[in-house]
């Protein structure tokens, strides 16, 4: 017997999500060490110091279930952000926050729209749920707000998806641009409004979508800790939201969805305001020296928000397993219809100089 023909028909047509390749995996295929990984957009100074007191706290109560409820994560987030507790649901990562939005609202033959070259978790969500994803041609890799209003109104749609920062383009929409998009939306069209990159943003480009919140009750804003906190492997994210959207999300949220190690180190990281300067600050020295490398070595980017950079170098996979093989590991996204680019994430100085290094050699064959 066939186990998968028990599976709906839009499960069977997954294509499974492909996470980066870690640094063991590569060790174990080529036999080589002192591997560089800037694959997966995370953060080369680690995380907080008072994140890493705070699990080593926690360690204490582990055969104890965690706060379902995460009181204290949801107080930390409510004094920082000026929002209640009813209005804040918690994720194991904010891609079970993309996941639960699906879930919660929509079913088969319902419609969710969202941009080419923008996360894949998008289609996959909605897939998950028997709904149709319509994905919406952008401009400059960047999303096409009209087209894509356009499409959810025509196409009634239940639920759009947003990046911004978008990953793996990097390409940003200002507030204007935004809030003029959700004020021509019709109010029963949920907007998820996925701001994983969110602290990465230049202090001239940032903006108060949280307060936006008291004019579109149809907003869901999703967060992570997993990049500029450092907690990717603690998966820890939040979305803030209307209560009655609250309310729906949390009747599909699994109760115990946030560990509480993770819950202790998000809250402490939020605190370490410093740590997140300081990551902030690396991020764009890092951004500089890999974009004028990359300008000398004669290779064209997409000018990004967050804390990568997409750029173009002709057969992507084949450049990917040439810099595999040169003990670099970065981001093949052929997958999101750009085969001619790869991904790379920023690091510390000396990353970035050894992805430049060996970058320049591949290029040379």
């Amino acid at each position: 017997m066939n186990y998968s023909d028990l599976a709906p028909p839009y499960i069977r047509a997954i294509a499974p999500y492909q996470p980066g390749k870690p640094i063991a995996e590569l060790e174990r295929e080529l036999g080589i060490s002192d591997i560089v990984k800037l694959a997966s957009n995370e953060n080369p100074l680690g995380c907080s110091p008072r994140a890493t007191a705070a699990m080593q706290e926690a360690l204490k109560t582990i055969a104890l279930y965690p706060d379902g409820n995460g009181f204290e994560l949801k107080d930390a987030l409510s004094r920082r952000y000026g929002i209640e507790h009813a209005r804040i649901v918690l994720g194991n990562g904010s891609n079970d926050m993309l996941e639960l939005a699906a879930r919660a609202f929509l079913t088969v033959g319902d419609r969710a729209v969202y941009s080419d070259h923008a996360f894949a978790v998008y289609p996959l969500a909605t897939q998950a749920v028997g709904a149709i994803g319509i994905s919406v041609p952008a401009i400059n890799y960047g999303h096409d707000l009209k087209a894509m209003l356009q499409t959810a109104v025509e196409q009634k749609a239940k639920l759009v998806f947003i990046a911004n920062p978008n990953n793996p383009t990097g390409t940003f929409l200002s507030a204007a641009a935004l809030l003029e998009f959700l004020r021509a939306l019709p109010p029963q069209i949920l907007v998820v409004l996925d701001e994983a990159y969110n602290e990465y943003l230049p202090q001239e480009n940032r903006y108060d979508s949280v307060a936006w919140l008291q004019e579109f009750p149809n907003l869901i804003i999703s967060r992570t800790f997993s990049k500029a906190y450092g907690l990717a492997g603690l998966r820890v994210g939040y979305a803030f939201a209307n209560t009655q959207v609250v309310d729906m999300v949390n009747r599909v949220r699994q109760p115990f969805n946030v560990n509480s190690v993770a819950q202790a180190a998000a809250v402490a990281a939020l605190q370490d305001e410093d740590f997140v300067r300081r990551t902030n600050e690396l991020n764009r020295r890092g951004m500089e020296q890999i974009t004028q490398g990359l300008s000398k070595l004669g290779l064209k980017y997409i000018p990004s928000y967050g804390n990568f950079i997409a750029f173009k170098i002709g057969d992507g996979m084949k450049m990917y397993r040439r810099l595999l093989e040169l003990g670099v590991i970065v981001r093949p996204i052929a997958s999101y219809d750009m085969p001619e680019y790869l991904r790379v994430s920023i690091g510390t100085e000396k990353e970035n100089e050894k992805f430049l290094s060996v970058l320049k050699q591949a290029s040379r064959g």
